[in-house]
């Protein structure tokens, strides 16, 4: 008889609920995987639990073992940490990191997985698509030695952005943000803080992860001259109007788009994307990314859990899904 598996899924705007499903053992080259912690991605997650995918985007937008449609029902996330049960003998036994939804077991092909590095826990763990993203967002900004940069949202991207690029030498780095709450976090991950009206100007490099329109014009406005500004933030169906008059051509400044679906063009002939998850989970060997995980709840909690977080963040980062 066929085994049973649980997973949580959008069924309406702003409505989610756990479905249980069969779940056929592992085949051929598979594993079966016993969920311990999944992250929310509260930016992307809370625009599909709104139903806020572009119908133009839909394609695109789709993740890795993905079912159902948007708006909806839709079984979507993408930050799975578990241990393996059944598969090759190398694997059974060991935590590994999926991008696979909300679900407490699940049968994926062996190389879907990805085992975590000793030093990463379960919980840290569920950062790896989020570090991965930033990790592509810097191929994509090419900082270099000596930068003053502004990363502008205090988001997990953002955070994780300015921490990186806080480690390469010379760099000056100030992460900007409405929320004064995050200064603490700024100065945990090695990064000068400051609100958007005290953000120093001129700077050679900035990074917008801020999903605001608001934050897109800080951005624009921090530029030095032929400075570079990434655009890390996806809006879903909104239109989102950029200040491009002012100085934007004066200063003949580049606005650039960067997104985690295709590995940066500079490292594409050499990275795949399993080998760049490889990477951003021993980057999260460091213990300081800790501060991003800022709220746990069990599975069976997840409906009430993502709806509060889609309608009042009130300053989550990383919210984490606990499985018994």
């Amino acid at each position: 008889m066929a085994d049973r598996a649980r997973a949580f899924w959008t069924v309406g705007s702003g409505r989610g609920e756990i479905r249980e499903a069969p779940l056929s053992p592992p085949g051929p080259g598979e594993v079966l995987v016993r969920a311990l912690r999944s992250g929310i991605s509260r930016g992307t997650e809370s625009l599909v639990f709104r139903g806020l995918v572009p119908e133009s985007q839909r394609t695109a937008m789709r993740c890795p073992f993905q079912e159902g449609e948007f708006p909806g029902p839709v079984k979507y996330g993408y930050a799975s940490v578990g241990r393996v049960e059944s598969g090759p003998a190398e694997l059974v036994g060991r935590r590994v990191f999926c991008l696979h939804p909300h679900q407490d077991r699940y049968v994926v092909p062996a190389d879907a997985v990805v085992p975590l590095p000793d030093g990463v826990s379960d919980a840290r763990g569920v950062l790896a698509a989020n570090m991965e993203t930033a990790v592509n967002a810097l191929w994509d900004a090419a900082p270099r030695l000596g930068d003053r940069i502004a990363v502008v949202g205090a988001g997990v991207v953002g955070c994780m952005a300015s921490a990186l690029a806080a480690q390469m030498p010379g760099t000056c780095v100030e992460l900007i943000d409405v929320d004064p709450r995050r200064e603490k976090v700024a100065a945990h991950l090695g990064c000068a803080f400051a609100a958007p009206s005290d953000a120093a100007p001129e700077a050679d490099l900035v990074i917008h992860a801020s999903g605001t329109p608001e934050g897109l014009a800080t951005a624009l406005g921090l530029a030095a001259f032929e400075a570079t500004v990434i655009e890390m933030s996806w809006y879903g169906d909104r239109a989102v109007p950029a200040p491009l008059g002012e100085a934007f051509h004066s200063r003949r400044l580049t606005l650039r788009s960067s997104q985690v679906g295709a590995v940066a063009t500079a490292q594409r002939a050499r990275w795949s994307h399993r080998r760049r998850l490889a990477l951003a989970l021993e980057l999260l060997a460091d213990p300081r990314f800790d501060i991003l995980l800022t709220g746990s709840s069990a599975f069976d909690e997840l409906p009430s859990a993502l709806a509060r977080l889609a309608s009042r963040p009130d300053g989550a980062l990383c919210h984490v899904v606990a499985y018994n």
